[in-house]
Parts: C-alpha cells; structure tokens; sequence
C-alpha cells in the first residue's frame, strides 16, 4: 500500500497494482489496438491502390502514428486513465498526488511505451515494473504518474469512538433534523481518521465541523468542552435516537432512556479517555435525559419528572437541556 498525504494533511491509501494485473491489461489494450489497426490499414490499402509505394509507406507510418500511439493516449487523456484493458481488471492512472492525469501525463507514458512496449515486446517494462517499489515503468516515472487498483477487497467499516461519560444524555434535547447526511457522513469520517492527521489540522477541522452542527441546531455547547468530544457526544444521541426508534417500535419509546451504543457510559470511560476525550476540570456525571444538572456538580433527584423541571428552571438552564460544566 502506498500512502500519500495531500496538501489539507489527508492521508490517501493507494494500492498499486503489480506486473501481473498490469500485463493483463496491456495486453488487452494492444489487442484492441492491433485489430484497430489492421482493420484501418485494410480500408486504407483498399483506398491507396493507384498510390506509389512511397505514398503508402508515408500513409502506414502515419497509421502507425496516429492508431498505435495516438490511440492510447487519447484513451487515457478522455477516460482520465482508464483504458478498456484497465477498466476490465480494475485499475487506473492517477498523478502523484491522487489527482487524476491530464494530456501532458498520457502523453508521456505514451511515447515512453512506444519504446519499452512495442519497441522490447514489454521487457524493458517489465523489468522496470518488477523494480520499482510501486510498480512503476519508465513511462510513469517520466510522467508522475502510478497505476493503482481501484477494485479492492472492502474494509470492515471503522466504529465512531464513543463520548466522554460525562457528556453522554447532555444534548438529549438538541434538535437535530436540520442537519444534513453530508455533515453527518463528514464528522464520521472525522471521528474514525482523527489520530492520523497532524494535530493541529485536526483541531481546525473539528472547529469547523461543530460550528457547522451549531449553525444548523442554533444552540451552542457548553463552554469548555473540545470540539471533538461535541461532535462525538451528538453523533451517540443521533445512534441512540436511531436505536430508540428501530427497537422501541410502537412501545412508547419517547419515555424510554436513551440506548448507549458502543458500549454503556461506564465502559466507554475507558475507551473515551484512549481516544483522547479527557473531562475538563470540575465536569460533573453524566445525567439521564430530560433531567437536569445543576452548575455546583450536582444532579437532580429522580423524584419525577416535575420536580426536575422545576429544579432545571431555578439552576437557569438552557433550553437545549444541557447545562454547562462546574
């Protein structure tokens, strides 16, 4: 596997595809092109019969040209280097970077194939293929380019890290519909990827993807709580609403605690604290839902509902339904 960090820090995994998978579709490719070619030769003999031979010999070099060369290239530049041999076995040209190729990279390779290809019956390019630690020939080392297999064997999926305990239940009454799968999907891949990319990067895009669940929800989170732990603690309400929703059914389940997932607030201190979730001085324990948490650190009583609210009321706390850190 070859990792290539972008400009924005993003760790990309490439796996690049070997002399095996490469022959097969070069192989491929020069069948489609040999046939190609002999079937345009053949129109064109047909039509340069009362031509001289040096007319034809002009004409065929001009064919071998445009057909042989040409051809390829102009595959690779308008399909962004998927050829028809790559596409069957699932591999592609990508720059460097990841990017995809332009016309200058296709024709690179494309004129460095016509001489380790055609020219050695792919020796040269064998060779330098087996060489290389990524399976570059000449063609894509002048070029800047790397062909990676695009069809791999798909990952079991990561598991989000589950909050802090200490925010688990806080934003039970945080109105989520207003926020988008996107945004959903992004802090995801956020909380799964977080310990790859440089800390600094981190911090400023979990910044900006809290500030962007504020804009939508319109209520901030307590002061004093990190970026990441917010965005962990909204996502476990929104798989705990889900949870609710699937299991509870028909059974009353707006009454129901929330269902912990990935494990329950006691367990998950552990795993919370390995993921780099620390508590902030004074952080008072996680209550039930709905019940509210006085700033001096301690909870309410669970002598109803009615006596909680009131207790939330006259502790001042916000509507959202979650209360500040001590």
């Amino acid at each position: 596997m070859s990792e290539l960090v972008t400009g924005d820090a993003v760790v990309l995994e490439l796996r690049p595809a070997r002399l095996p998978s490469r022959a097969l579709a070069a192989a491929i490719d020069l069948a489609v092109v040999f046939c190609v070619f002999m079937l345009v030769s053949v129109v064109v003999g047909i039509a340069s019969v009362t031509l001289d031979e040096a007319a034809v010999a002009a004409i065929g070099v001009a064919l071998f040209l445009l057909v042989l060369i040409g051809g390829p290239i102009a595959v690779e530049t308008l399909s962004h280097g998927r050829s028809l041999g790559k596409l069957a076995c699932g591999l592609r040209v990508v720059r460097d970077d990841g990017g995809p190729i332009r016309f200058r990279h296709a024709l690179v390779r494309g004129a460095m194939g016509a001489v380790e290809i055609l020219m050695t019956f792919g020796v040269v390019a064998s060779i330098a293929s087996l060489v290389s630690a990524r399976g570059r020939r000449l063609g894509d080392v002048f070029a800047g380019t790397l062909v990676i297999r695009e069809r791999v064997t798909a990952r079991r999926s990561v598991a989000v890290p589950p909050p802090p305990p200490w925010l688990v239940g806080r934003f039970s009454q945080l109105d989520l519909s207003a926020v988008p799968d996107e945004l959903w999907l992004a802090i995801r891949q956020y909380l799964t990827r977080m310990h790859q990319l440089d800390p600094g990067v981190g911090r400023s895009m979990a910044a900006r993807l809290a500030d962007e669940v504020v804009s939508r929800t319109g209520i901030a989170p307590p002061q004093g709580i990190p970026a990441a732990a917010f965005l962990a603690a909204v996502v476990h309400e929104r798989q705990a609403r889900d949870a609710r929703r699937v299991f509870a059914g028909g059974r009353g389940a707006s009454s129901a605690t929330p269902v912990p997932v990935g494990g329950a607030p006691e367990s998950a201190g552990g795993v919370a604290e390995a993921v780099g979730f620390a508590a902030p001085a004074g952080a008072v324990a996680p209550a039930a839902p709905g019940v509210a948490v006085a700033p001096g650190g301690s909870g309410a009583s669970a002598g109803g509902a009615g006596s909680g609210a009131e207790e939330q009321k006259g502790a001042g706390g916000s509507s959202a339904g979650f209360a500040p850190p001590g």
